[in-house]
């Protein structure tokens, strides 16, 4: 997209550390809670950087993640995800509508209850690693990243949707590629790569069903024509890289959070199950891996807290920001697994409210009860500061965990 040279503050924005927000977005909150920015790319777009006017556009309808000229959009980055304009501007609506049809079932708060056992099972093989990888250098930090964070919430999301046990590394190969920064054309790459593997599966689904995602989509085809096998593969595709990434950086960044106050730790890991609940709704508050944002396009004129958003203009919404909104919560930089009500907006709001987030919850959940139960007096071994930033991906987050007991 052409752009003007009008000055204006361009993202991303400096953080002090991969636990803390930009300040910058507290000062234009009180300055002008809705306000002109550039995206990484130079393109710009509309900030909303306060709660109420955060909330207001995610459940506005006149707002979608489609453009009505998609060659003239304005774009966040190079990568193969979160990068530019998504779906087909005539019909996103009612494709939406379809996919929550489809796949509400598949995580319902009642299908994610009955996964907890297996997910909890798969839990334990990691700290089993985890163990291994200790003893195995006592003494020596050991990286819960490589052993936790990253390799689970793969093996959980390719559980639900079919994937062949033996893929599951490529696919976290994959995932990961299509988040890189600056990778040129590698990163769309790796994104056609993975529609045409979700293909080869839904084929093979067709022959062979199981009790999964993707079978449930190819037997959804059967119902509606409409449905062909490229959307069936951009929605599979979509489920994989959003139930693998995102978890990851909050694994992280949750761990995090409980092991830069000890005492805070030794509160939680004296009752890891009666405390998990809130304790992950506070993580999920204050995690922000990213920095970014969600991104939205107008599709027609829309007034937002008093400001004229025009058709076609994007908007980003940085929840982390509006998670600290301090006219909703009280010392909202404060992390409080104690906090009461804690209505934040990492899964959004409204019509596109993330449908996968009874699965992150339910992972998190157990991630943090098994993990505190068996190594109660888990620590870092590195300064916070000193942690390896992943600012080469879209999603954030560290590269490693370092971490001893």
């Amino acid at each position: 997209m052409s752009t003007t040279a009008e000055a204006l503050p361009q993202l991303p924005f400096d953080r002090p550390n991969v636990l803390e927000i930009a300040p910058l977005y507290e000062v234009l909150r009180k300055q002008a809670p809705i306000t002109r920015v550039r995206t990484p790319a130079g393109d710009p777009a509309w900030l909303i950087t306060s709660f109420e006017e955060a909330r207001a556009v995610f459940g506005d309808g006149r707002f979608g993640r489609s453009h009505p000229a998609p060659e003239q959009a304005s774009m966040i980055s190079d990568a193969g995800v979160l990068n530019g304009p998504n779906g087909d501007y005539d019909t996103e609506q009612a494709r939406h509508n379809r996919m929550r049809k489809l796949l509400t079932p598949a995580f319902s708060a009642k299908r994610m209850r009955l996964l907890t056992d297996h997910v909890q099972d798969l839990v334990r093989g990691c700290l089993d690693s985890l163990q291994a990888a200790h003893d195995a250098n006592p003494g020596a930090p050991v990286d819960l990243h490589e052993h936790l964070s990253f390799p689970l919430p793969v093996l959980v999301i390719c559980e639900l949707l079919g994937v062949p046990f033996e893929d599951r590394e490529y696919f976290a190969g994959l995932s990961d590629r299509m988040s890189r920064l600056g990778t040129g054309d590698a990163a769309q790459a790796a994104r056609v790569e993975l529609a045409e593997y979700m293909a080869r599966l839904a084929e093979a689904k067709r022959h062979s069903p199981g009790e999964d995602v993707v079978t449930d989509l190819v037997r959804a085809q059967e119902a509606d024509p409409d449905f062909d096998d490229g959307e069936l593969s951009r929605l599979a595709s979509g489920l994989l890289f959003a139930g693998h990434e995102t978890t990851v950086t909050r694994i992280d960044l949750g761990v995090l959070l409980l092991l830069t106050d000890l005492d805070r730790r030794d509160e939680f890991a004296a009752d890891p199950a009666g405390r998990v609940q809130q304790t992950v709704e506070e993580i999920l508050r204050v995690a922000d891996p990213s920095g970014l944002g969600l991104l939205r396009y107008a599709h027609e004129d829309v007034e937002v807290g008093g400001q004229l958003i025009a058709r076609g203009d994007a908007v980003l919404i940085p929840t982390g920001a509006a998670n600290r909104d301090e006219s909703v919560y009280g010392e909202p930089e404060h992390f409080d697994p104690e906090r009461k009500p804690n209505v934040h907006l990492t899964f959004g709001h409204g019509m596109h409210f993330c449908i996968g987030a009874s699965l992150a919850r339910t992972e998190l959940k157990v991630v943090f009860t098994e993990l505190f139960q068996r190594f109660p007096k888990l620590r870092l071994a590195v300064d916070v500061d000193d942690l390896d930033v992943r600012s080469d991906r879209v999603t954030g987050g560290v590269k490693a965990l370092p971490i001893t007991w």
